[in-house]
């Protein structure tokens, strides 16, 4: 556990701008968006099963002098995702915005005819009982304050199913779902939800550039007009 203030008391939001939280933060998307939205002064918090990788992006955003703190958690285990966004409020303030973005495990994807129950079990734990976890400690505060923004990301198997990719089409089209009925119930209170899915690779380089998705997901927090989009 670490933590990087430049600017907050503890248990404070700076400058009356909310934490911004990434669930599954990785050196990719992940980071773009935590420097997108801390350039616009959230402070951020990062989520992850590793300790190093977390360090690494925190120092990071520290170079940029962004403000952060991370939280290390497998966050299949509700409860360890709740203590873990329950810290970072305490140490952050109000959190604003959300970001749900774990990346699934390469040995869970096979082809259908190969697809085990525990594959499909293990993928539903990361993409949906995960999300539903951490949308349920985070949503009362915003539903009280009555503001706040929900944000997913999902692989291109959300909308372009193949059968050599089988749990991720489960995966994801299950968590599209749930993001989607969220939307649908929380869009009068002020809360957004909304959810980016990638079709092809996203990385330095590739078809989608992390801070390109990255200025995506800001665009969806601030302009709060729909709840799907999807970059081809």
């Amino acid at each position: 556990m670490s933590e990087h203030r430049n600017r907050a008391q503890q248990g404070e939001s700076i400058s009356g701008t909310g934490a911004f939280v990434v669930i599954g933060a990785g050196p990719g998307l992940g980071a773009a968006a935590a420097r997108r939205f801390g350039h616009s002064g959230h402070p951020v918090g990062l989520i992850a099963r590793g300790s190093e990788r977390l360090a690494a992006i925190a120092a990071e955003l520290a170079a940029e002098g962004l403000t952060s703190a991370t939280e290390t958690a497998d966050i299949t285990g509700a409860q360890a995702l709740e203590v873990a966004l329950i810290a970072l409020r305490e140490r952050l303030g109000p959190i604003e915005a959300v970001l749900f973005s774990p990346r699934p495990s390469l040995g869970w994807i096979k082809p259908v005819l190969d697809t085990e129950p525990s594959d499909v079990a293990n993928a539903l734990a990361l993409s949906v009982l995960a999300a539903v976890a951490a949308v349920r400690t985070v949503l009362p505060d915003m539903r009280h304050r009555g503001r706040g923004t929900l944000l997913f990301t999902t692989g291109g198997a959300a909308v372009e199913p193949h059968r050599d990719r089988a749990v991720s089409g489960i995966a994801y089209a299950a968590e599209s779902v749930y993001v989607r009925m969220l939307h649908d119930t929380l869009a009068d209170e002020g809360v957004h939800a909304a959810q980016v899915t990638v079709v092809g690779p996203i990385g330095p380089g590739a078809r989608h550039e992390p801070d390109a998705v990255a200025e995506e997901l800001w665009r969806l927090h601030t302009e709060r007009d729909q709840p799907l989009v999807v970059l081809r």
